[in-house]
């Protein structure tokens, strides 16, 4: 009974908080695609000019629905699949978490689902309609994809053959595809068809060796644009020849709201646009850090922290980042927490006037506070693009958090064989 009035109540403050941002924000972007798809349906271009929408193909075809919707609720639809996908990838992420540290899951969960509804990447995110809350959800997918499989790949190293539940005779197909993992990619490949941005995931796949996952992301990024093409071959061409490769596709880069590197030396150079070469090349330095740094991290097990890199570094890195397409600085708060804990649990022995973890516990506040607080007082000093940049360059992982990669086999005895006896030299 308490849960449930818990849950209720839960549910009542965050329909007053969406209520709220719809007013506040206005539901400016999904009126933008929402106009454009209706016009796409009524015979004019999808992409007519320099201001429209940047639905990717395959996002405006599964958007056609919306056009014949009234736009709150569209607005509502948009907001309840992105709290959905929200609270399942903290269930996914905090999960662990707290059940490492012997604490209840279904609380810590709540907690953190709250605290992220107060920061402005889900603020901006709801009130706007985006959909970068849904490609959030789906790229943490692949992150317990990955994590099932490597533990199937652990176990089978370590027993061989498969139980009767995963053998061929015994289980469905459904649960034996679910249980080793054999998906992964699948969601990384859905949210590059849909927003183009997530791509640097897939060469992270590469990077790390997880050749499976890649081809998957890669098949299903192709299937999606493929059909795209089929079904609207002209905004698929228009798409690929002339809004893909404009960098302002996505709004102006001088704007207060980009933060990106690129929108930080636009407005360093006082300019519309960014210094081309000085952009590209910070660009594939911060690319390599962070593709270095993920890797590293998918080496030692924590495949959370790998993401989190990759989606900090993509944010980083493109040409136009608005705030409410931060939301991996989330999940690097809970790594900051994390790491604090452990900090304070693995050191046994005080030194006087120190506290063990504290450097992390106080990046996380830090952070969060940012992300809480209003943007017009922060985004105006690209605090927003310099947080991003500082955790790409600093954020820890944590050793043996989920197993990555193969197993080795355990040692096998070898049976003794008798000594040779050595022949005559040159025989």
């Amino acid at each position: 009974m308490r849960r449930t009035a818990v849950v209720a109540l839960g549910c009542f403050g965050a329909g007053l908080l969406i209520i709220w941002l719809f007013g506040r924000y206005g539901l400016s972007t999904a009126a933008v695609d929402r106009a454009a798809v209706h016009d796409w349906l009524s015979g004019e271009d999808l992409y007519p000019g320099r201001v429209g929408t940047v639905l990717t193909p395959p996002a405006a075809i599964l958007f056609t629905p919306a056009a014949f919707l009234p736009l709150p609720t569209v607005g509502w639809l948009l907001a309840a699949a992105g709290v959905s996908a929200l609270a399942l990838a903290l269930i996914a992420l905090v999960g662990p978490v707290a059940r490492r540290y012997g604490k209840p899951r279904g609380p810590a969960v709540a907690v953190a689902v709250t605290l992220a509804l107060a920061a402005e990447p889900v603020r901006a995110t709801l009130g706007l309609g985006c959909l970068d809350l849904l490609m959030f959800g789906l790229i943490t997918a692949d992150v317990v994809a990955l994590r099932r499989a490597a533990w199937a790949s652990r176990r089978a190293a370590w027993w061989p053959g498969p139980p009767a539940s995963q053998s061929p005779q015994g289980g469905p197909k459904l649960r034996r595809f679910w249980a080793t993992g054999a998906w992964a990619g699948v969601g990384v490949g859905l949210a590059t068809a849909l927003t183009i941005s997530p791509v640097l995931f897939i060469g992270y796949l590469v990077v790390s060796r997880q050749r499976r996952a890649a081809l998957t992301a890669v098949a299903t990024t192709t299937t999606l644009l493929t059909g795209a093409f089929l079904l609207a071959p002209g905004p698929t061409r228009t798409w690929f020849g002339s809004v893909l490769p404009r960098l302002d596709r996505g709004g102006p880069l001088d704007e207060i709201t980009n933060q990106s590197l690129a929108g930080v030396l636009a407005r360093l150079y006082d300019s519309a646009t960014t210094p081309a070469l000085i952009w590209l090349s910070f660009s594939v330095l911060l690319v390599a850090v962070g593709m270095i740094r993920a890797r590293s991290a998918h080496a030692d097990g924590d495949e959370i922290a790998a993401f989190t890199l990759v989606g900090l570094t993509s944010a980083a890195v493109g040409p136009v980042s608005r705030i409410h397409e931060l939301v991996w600085v989330l999940p690097a708060v809970l790594i900051l927490v994390d790491a604090a804990a452990r900090r304070r649990i693995t050191v046994r022995r005080f030194r006087p006037g120190r506290f063990p973890g504290a450097r992390y516990a106080s990046a996380a506040v830090l952070v969060y506070l940012l992300l809480v607080l209003d943007p017009r007082w922060t985004a105006g000093w690209d605090a927003y693009a310099i947080v991003v940049i500082v955790l790409l360059n600093t954020l820890p992982w944590r050793p043996g958090v989920a197993p990555a990669g193969p197993a080795r086999r355990p040692p096998q005895p070898v049976a003794r064989r008798a000594p040779a006896i050595p022949g005559p030299r040159g025989s």
